[in-house]
Formats: C-alpha cells, sequence, structure tokens
C-alpha cells in the first residue's frame, strides 16, 4: 500500500508560485537553490556589475554583465545547496528552516551532489567566457565559499565571512575589464610563478597599485555585512537556543547601531574608490540616491520585527541597481 504524502513537510512555497507550477519531483530541487528566492543571486550579481560599470564597462560591456549574472545565479544556487548540505541537522532544529529539502528529508544526500555539480558546470560555463587572469580571480573565491558554513559555529561574526564571499565578483568584473588586478596583469601571474626567474618578479617598472577595485570590494563587504545582520535579526531567538552566533545576537540591542555603522564604511570606502576613477568632486554625487536608500533602511529599521527585518533585507535589490547607476556615471562618463 502507498502511502498517504505527508503534506506537513512541504512548505507553502511549493504548493504555489513558480516551483508550484513546476513537476512534483522537482520542486525539492527547486526549493533548494532557492528559485522562488532570487535576492540571495542579485546580492551576489550586484558587485560584479558594478566593478564592470565602474572599471568603464569595456569591450563587452553589457554581454559580460549577462554572462556574470548567469555565474551569479548558478554560484548562488551552489552556495545553497552546499550549505544545506553542511546545515541539514542543524536546519532541523531551526523552526524558519527545518522544511528545507534535506533538512526534511525530501531531497537525498546523493540528490543534493548531483545538483551541486551540475551547478557548478554552468559556472565552468562562465568561467570559459573570461581571461585568464580573471579566471585565477575567480577560483580563489572557492577557498571562501568552502569554509562560510562552519563561520557560524566558530564565530560570533559569520556576517563577515558572508561579506567577503558575496562581494568577490568585485574584483572578478575589475579583473575582466581592465586586464590587470590591483595593478597586477596576467603576465605578471606568469612571471612571478615561472620557477627560471630565481622569485624575482620582473613584472613592468615602476609597479602603480590601483586602489579602485579594493576600495569596491571592501565597501561592499561592509555594505553585505550591514543588509545580513538585518537579515539574522529574524533568528535571534532560534539562533540563540541552537547555539549558531550571528552578528545580530553580537550587537544586540545595539544591531541597528552596527548596521548603521557598516553601511557609512561602505558609502564611506565607495567614495573613495570613485574618486580614484574622477576627481572631481561631485563625482560623489553619483552616490546620494544609494546613500539616503541606505539611511532609510537604518531610520525605518524595527529590530525586533522578523518581517520587517527581511523586508529591509530584500529592499537591497533595489540598493545595489542604485550603486549600478552610481558606478555607471562615473566609469563612463
Amino acid at each position: 500500500m502507498v502511502s498517504a504524502p505527508q503534506t506537513d513537510i512541504v512548505p507553502d512555497s511549493e504548493r504555489h508560485g513558480l516551483i508550484g507550477a513546476l513537476p512534483a519531483a522537482a520542486r525539492p530541487y527547486a526549493s533548494l537553490i532557492r528559485l522562488d528566492r532570487p535576492i540571495g543571486a542579485w546580492l551576489l550579481f550586484w558587485p560584479g556589475a558594478w566593478s564592470v560599470a565602474l572599471a568603464g564597462m569595456g569591450e563587452r560591456g553589457w554581454a559580460l554583465i549577462a554572462w556574470l549574472a548567469l555565474g551569479a545565479w548558478a554560484m548562488r544556487g551552489a552556495g545553497c545547496v552546499y550549505n544545506d548540505i553542511i546545515d541539514r541537522k542543524l536546519d532541523s532544529k531551526v523552526e524558519r528552516t527545518r522544511l528545507r529539502p534535506l533538512a526534511s528529508g525530501r531531497v537525498s544526500l546523493t540528490g543534493a551532489w548531483a545538483l551541486l555539480l551540475a551547478l557548478c558546470l554552468v559556472g565552468l560555463l562562465v568561467l570559459a567566457q573570461l581571461h585568464s587572469l580573471t579566471i585565477l580571480v575567480a577560483l580563489l573565491s572557492l577557498l571562501l565559499v568552502a569554509a562560510y558554513p562552519f563561520m557560524k559555529r566558530i564565530t560570533w561574526w559569520p556576517q563577515v565571512w558572508l561579506g567577503l564571499v558575496f562581494s568577490w565578483a568585485a574584483l572578478v568584473g575589475w579583473a575582466e575589464v581592465r586586464h590587470e588586478l590591483f595593478g597586477v596583469n596576467a603576465m605578471d601571474v606568469l612571471v612571478v610563478l615561472n620557477p627560471w626567474n630565481d622569485g624575482i618578479w620582473q613584472s613592468r617598472v615602476p609597479y602603480q597599485m590601483s586602489w579602485e577595485p579594493l576600495l569596491l570590494y571592501l565597501g561592499s563587504v561592509f555594505w553585505v555585512i550591514g543588509y545580513d545582520t538585518i537579515y539574522a535579526l529574524q533568528d535571534k531567538e532560534d539562533d540563540a537556543l541552537v547555539g549558531v552566533r550571528s552578528s545580530a545576537l553580537a550587537l544586540g540591542r545595539h544591531a541597528r547601531a552596527g548596521v548603521a555603522v557598516c553601511y557609512l564604511l561602505a558609502l564611506l570606502l565607495w567614495g573613495l574608490a570613485f574618486r580614484q576613477v574622477r576627481i572631481e568632486w561631485f563625482a560623489l554625487l553619483a552616490l546620494l540616491p544609494m546613500a539616503l536608500h541606505l539611511i532609510g533602511q537604518v531610520a525605518t529599521l524595527k529590530p525586533d520585527d522578523a518581517a520587517d527585518a527581511l523586508a529591509k533585507f530584500r529592499s537591497n535589490r533595489v540598493a545595489g541597481l542604485l550603486m549600478f547607476a552610481a558606478c555607471w556615471v562615473v566609469g563612463t562618463a
């Protein structure tokens, strides 16, 4: 006799909307990559688009941005699968995450690994479109990605690590447009790695550091820490019960002030990046819409209201668009 389906472990998101329109067998896998919640892909995508725009768009411009968008979608999905594989036992103890496909047993561990591999192959397709230096820069991010799920177990600030991961595309985009990063190009890397050069860096002279991508990247890191602290406000009680650490718990009643400091540092670093590209002071005016948006987030944030925290977190999709417009104006004017 066939047992009745366990409808109590199927979230509402799989019964309606985009995922609900898929065949029943595909729905848990779509949930595993958060197909109905694209906000994560947007947030991973924006720093790469910013750097392409601030670097002047380059020869491929919008086509490159499209490839980065595909890569962001695939890698965000892969990150969700990998995170859920590592956290499957922990997720089953948290109310908000207990219905995730792996935590509830609706997707097998083997199926999850197969989906992860498929998404990585999409990422490999994107990598094949990039220059050698950019490929190297992109691959270095895997070290950070692999360690991220464990950070919430060993530090009160896993949001810092997430910032390092989610901002990495800012370095990738710049390297692809300018064919250099921090003043180092692909030929420099080959010279350094050449075992016959006696360890001497025979680079062009004089070497000149390019600060723009670093400042853009670090600004993005603080932006991520800010918005992910807002996101973590939803889970304060559950996280405290199961022993998960977060910046929201670390900051306690000072969470709003902590987010404000992060956003302020982000704006400061982005302003310095803009000054590296355009020395005119009025170039900083391009940041004004983004600044007003972030100020609005902090001013109206309700730290004890989970629904408000989620809405503020999701509004960073619009923030990313405002920052892209600012980078495009400064980088292409």
